[in-house]
């Protein structure tokens, strides 16, 4: 049986990615403290892995990660004030996430749970989309930019747009 390995990636990746995973998470998590503004959701620690552990991905650039967490947030928001929290509200929600994010080209894998997040925990405001949703992510893409530079030869992102 034979099949694809994944090469080990090089140690200066590996610290990129615990550097920026800490300090991503440890920024947002800070100023929902120090502020009181709640910033902190779940899918921004997937957000991390692809910031700092694959800041080549596409999936990874600031248009994908900030366009999808917006798109995917606006749809758990309208499809939960449409038709409230059901499993085939939620499935909805999800696939039409997918595909304006896909419409949009901005996927980013980590925005599909934010429909989830939104249906689950009952949030109707749509500040929610300023906040935690637009100044998380726009946290984030201004960290990665920080960490992800460090270092002769590195340059992120790949692209803007």
């Amino acid at each position: 049986m034979s099949g694809a390995t994944q090469q080990r990636p090089a140690l200066q990746q590996v610290v990129t990615g615990l550097v920026g995973g800490m300090a991503g998470i440890g920024a947002v998590a800070w100023l929902t403290d120090s502020a009181g503004i709640p910033l902190l959701m779940a899918p921004f620690g997937a957000t991390c892995v692809l910031l700092f552990a694959a800041p080549a991905a596409p999936l990874a650039q600031p248009r994908n990660v900030i366009g999808g967490h917006l798109i995917a947030a606006l749809v758990g928001l309208l499809m939960l004030q449409w038709l409230g929290a059901s499993p085939w509200a939620m499935a909805l929600a999800v696939g039409v996430a997918i595909a304006l994010m896909q419409l949009a080209q901005v996927v980013h894998p980590p925005a599909g749970a934010n429909p989830l997040v939104i249906m689950m925990a009952g949030v109707s405001d749509y500040s929610f989309l300023l906040a935690p949703v637009l100044a998380g992510a726009v946290m984030l893409v201004v960290i990665a930019l920080l960490i992800n530079n460090l270092g002769a030869g590195r340059r992120w992102p790949v692209s803007w747009w």
